[in-house]
């Protein structure tokens, strides 16, 4: 059974891996033993040290993925360190909080074009790869809000609606040439996204009532899920979106 979730000889490409989600999920696939190219406007060196601790390699690359001009380079890059790359983990996104009749356009932008423009052409570029190579697995990273609506997210609600859209049209496509693409939904997490509502005692409280595990979730509670689905462990699941959510949706 532990042959399954052997990444032994993978490789694995993570957007946004410096902190937070992505670099659970980097240090759970290099556990695993995948070796990891880490993308990102931050550089993800803590996460290059604790991956090279794993015995595993690492790569970083600086990237803005608020524009798709370095979509090429970053897969050109991967593909010149390692040869191949087996696992996308779409992750690297951005939350702005205002209310609807307030929010700006310049707010609505930047998120979309990070969260859902970044990880549709991203998945384009490393697919095209990974239907050359002969297959791979394509993480993209969805919300609670890919369910539901929340309040003074706008961009951040559709564009994690798109998440799930584009996962399941990505797979209608792709699962025919050997690609898995599916997506995580985090509940809420303990991440610099959720710092403001954390800091909120009041709101903290009314989301903490309604979680059944009754704790906010960690980086690291992503790492079985993320680890399932970039292994041979999941050949045929395809197009679904898992919650780990610490029973969210099930209130």
């Amino acid at each position: 059974m532990t042959k399954l979730f052997d990444l032994t000889g993978k490789v694995a490409l993570v957007t946004g891996a410096n902190t937070g989600l992505g670099q659970g999920i980097a240090l759970a696939l290099a556990e695993a033993g995948a070796d990891i190219a880490a993308a990102g406007i931050s550089p993800a060196d803590d996460t290059g040290v604790k991956v090279k601790e794993l015995g595993r390699e690492f790569i970083n690359i600086d990237a803005n993925l608020g524009s798709l001009e370095p979509i090429n380079d970053v897969v050109e890059t991967t593909l010149k360190k390692y040869g191949h790359i087996d696992i996308l983990v779409n992750n690297a996104g951005l939350i702005r909080r205002a209310d609807a009749v307030d929010f700006s356009e310049k707010d609505w932008d930047d998120v979309m074009n990070v969260n859902i423009k970044g990880a549709f052409f991203m998945a384009q570029a490393v697919g095209r790869h990974m239907i050359a190579n002969g297959g791979g697995k394509i993480i993209n990273i969805a919300s609670m809000l890919s369910f539901q609506g929340g309040i003074r997210v706008p961009s951040y609600t559709a564009s994690k609606s798109g998440i799930a859209g584009i996962t399941r049209l990505l797979a209608n496509e792709w699962a025919s040439k050997n690609i898995n693409i599916n997506a995580i939904a985090p509940g809420y997490m303990a991440t610099d996204n959720t710092a403001q509502l954390r800091a909120d005692e009041a709101r903290s409280n009314e989301i903490l009532g309604r979680i059944p595990a009754a704790r906010w979730g960690l980086p690291s509670d992503l790492g079985g899920a993320a680890v399932f689905l970039a292994s041979s462990a999941s050949d045929y699941v395809n197009g679904a979106i898992i919650p780990v959510d610490g029973g969210w949706l099930a209130r």
